[in-house]
């Protein structure tokens, strides 16, 4: 049955939970009938340009035609089949390719539903690898407070405990250590003290710590923050001489997003498990992995019960798989690197004059990443409407009005999205939370 647009809306309305929303209070929501490039077609004829890429998972655009013939082609040979005991060659082929383009030493790919369960599945890997070595009491991790790594219950553990999205949670959740999210700047001058909280509380409880995690140079959906690289070599060092894994979780920043490969590239250093997802379908698919080195995998697997537990049923499914090569095949054949860097140089332009403005109180970009910081959160309900309206798509957080484009975004419709953000600020019309 063909419904028309009201009744679309009034399924979605009646029946549809949608994330991060209230179903007393929801907020408004506009129905998509298509997109092409980096533009959404709403049903009431207007088109909007994406500054989100999807929640940042978008990076070669909507309906590209490589994306397409890649799932059109496997889907006629076969869309799925079991990976216990079975493989196939888009699952083989593309945990091949990571291990060959990820950072050194990454050997062995677990390939998995979706970015939370890559973090579920490293942190178990953390715990097995230790236990294995008759460690079972270093069990906890040790991260940084600010940070963001997923939904799922192990994962809202290591996300910031008080001011994070899953603070209500906190009475059920493991019990992690916390140090102070590192201070200086992506752009600032090194210095050692900014890490010394870490290396305190790492010398302290080394005993019951498997493993540190965190999101490389950029803090994403905890505060979209930059820090400095030289966070990451120090901290290498210090995971080194206290005997515990490191864990990057590159789900946000993976694929070019910071203006490198990886963000841990800024660092020159590799961790000893990486969890990658969103860009890695180019946005078809949901689809993520976790890479360990050889050592991780080889220890896991020489000790009871002899094999890592874990294992989805749609793992290494050969849609995503087949999408996910064709995605990777697009960023080694086109100029992805230029790409981002043209839009880190358009970004800082079109967003530099929120600077002077009142309630800002910052303007940062680094990569395809750009982001405006108020003094106060944003009424959601207010400002979306307002960035509709200005035809873009633009989905703040708390006091963070941020953009995530896809790399195939033009020098003019980053000014038009630009502009957006700027005008909307400007105006300062009810867009900030009544009260503030």
């Amino acid at each position: 049955m063909r419904y028309e647009t009201d009744s679309i809306l009034d399924l979605d309305r009646c029946h549809a939970w949608h994330p991060y929303a209230s179903t007393v209070n929801p907020l408004p929501v506009h129905e998509v009938v298509g997109a092409e490039g980096v533009r959404l077609l709403l049903a009431d004829g207007r088109e909007l340009i994406d500054g989100m890429a999807s929640w940042w998972c978008m990076v070669h655009g909507y309906n590209h035609p490589t994306l397409n013939r890649a799932l059109t082609s496997q889907v006629d040979k076969m869309a799925h089949v079991m990976f216990g005991g079975l493989t196939h060659a888009p699952a083989a082929t593309l945990c091949a390719r990571l291990a060959r383009m990820s950072p050194q030493g990454l050997e062995r790919v677990f390939l998995c539903d979706s970015g939370s369960v890559s973090v579920e599945v490293a942190m178990k890997m953390a715990m097995q690898y230790m236990a294995a070595r008759d460690c079972p009491e270093k069990c906890r991790f040790l991260t940084v407070r600010r940070g963001y790594h997923g939904d799922t219950f192990h994962a809202m553990s290591v996300c910031d405990p008080v001011n994070g999205m899953h603070s209500l949670f906190s009475g059920s959740l493991p019990r992690q250590f916390f140090a102070p999210e590192p201070a200086i700047p992506f752009d600032g001058q090194w210095d050692d003290a900014d890490i010394e909280p870490l290396a305190g509380l790492l010398r302290q409880h080394a005993r019951e710590i498997c493993a540190v995690i965190l999101e490389p140079v950029v803090q994403g959906a905890g505060g979209m923050r930059f820090y400095h690289p030289g966070y990451l070599r120090s901290l290498r060092s210090l995971c080194h001489e206290a005997g515990v894994l490191l864990i990057f979780d590159e789900i946000a920043t993976g694929f070019g997003r910071s203006g490198r490969l990886w963000a841990a590239d800024h660092a020159g250093v590799s961790p000893d498990i990486m969890c990658v997802g969103k860009a890695l379908t180019g946005g078809y698919m949901t689809l993520g992995a976790t890479l360990a080195t050889e050592d991780v995998a080889r220890t896991i697997c020489s000790a009871k019960p002899g094999l890592f537990m874990h294992g989805p049923t749609f793992m290494g499914n050969p849609l995503a798989c087949a999408v996910a090569l064709a995605s990777l095949d697009l960023l080694e054949q086109e100029p992805w690197q230029p790409r981002v860097l043209r839009l880190e140089q358009e970004l800082k332009q079109g967003l530099e004059p929120c600077r002077s403005l009142p309630h800002v109180a910052d303007v940062r970009v680094l990569g395809a990443i750009g982001v405006v910081e108020l003094d106060s959160p944003v009424n959601m309900a207010a400002i979306q409407k307002q960035f509709v309206d200005r035809g873009v798509w633009v989905r703040p957080f708390g006091k963070l009005v941020y953009v995530m484009p896809p790399y195939v975004m033009s020098r003019e419709e980053v000014a038009v999205l630009t502009g957006a953000v700027c005008e909307v600020l400007r105006a300062d019309n009810g867009i900030r939370e009544a009260g503030v």
